[in-house]
């Protein structure tokens, strides 16, 4: 195993010029994802793993539950075609953020929720909507808002898994704007 060091320093990758990053973990991974692809300004999606201890971890890594890491959406965006806000009203869309480490029936500490921030402003943005959330709910937030670690990428087949057709080949829209209901399946 690398050194925890590295598998905690921030995340180093940049993103394309005039682009932002931002980080969402809201259960697996799939279904996440293939939201934010059809949100306009959002230029690029990946899924992978961050927050954890293991430099270079893999889908089986992290779901043994040893290494800390989350299950997240890595997104890009146009900040002048879409706002952080938006990207936030995604992610609380997606999700419960109600339940600890738990989403349905996927159930580990990979599967927590999580806002993983870039910037001051994007961290004051996610806590004013936690904030903002928690009245609308009326239950306790399990959600987590810190700063975005490394970033490791997933493996290539989870990458825009569902828009592929997941494994019953079944391929869901990821045009900007489709309102298709999003059904995840492995």
């Amino acid at each position: 195993m690398a050194s925890s060091i590295i598998a905690q320093g921030p995340d180093s990758d940049t993103p394309l010029p005039g682009q932002t990053f931002a980080q969402f973990g809201a259960g697996c991974f799939w279904s996440v994802e293939l939201a934010y692809q059809r949100v306009p300004g959002v230029t690029k999606t990946e899924v992978g793993y961050t927050q954890g201890i293991l430099d270079s971890p893999t889908y089986h890594d992290v779901c043994s539950g040893s290494t800390k890491h989350a299950e997240v959406v890595r997104v890009q965006y146009d900040p002048k075609e879409c706002s952080f806000e938006t990207l936030l009203d995604v992610f609380w869309s997606k999700h419960d953020p109600t339940t600890l480490n738990r989403q349905g029936g996927d159930v580990g500490t990979q599967y927590r929720s999580g806002i993983y921030f870039y910037t001051a402003e994007q961290e004051q943005k996610a806590k004013e909507s936690l904030e903002k959330q928690q009245k609308i709910l009326n239950r306790n937030i399990v959600t987590e808002i810190l700063p975005a670690k490394k970033y490791y990428i997933a493996e290539e087949y989870h990458q825009q898994y569902l828009a592929k057709g997941g494994r019953a080949g079944s391929k869901q829209s990821s045009e900007k704007g489709c309102t298709d209901p999003i059904r995840c399946y492995g």
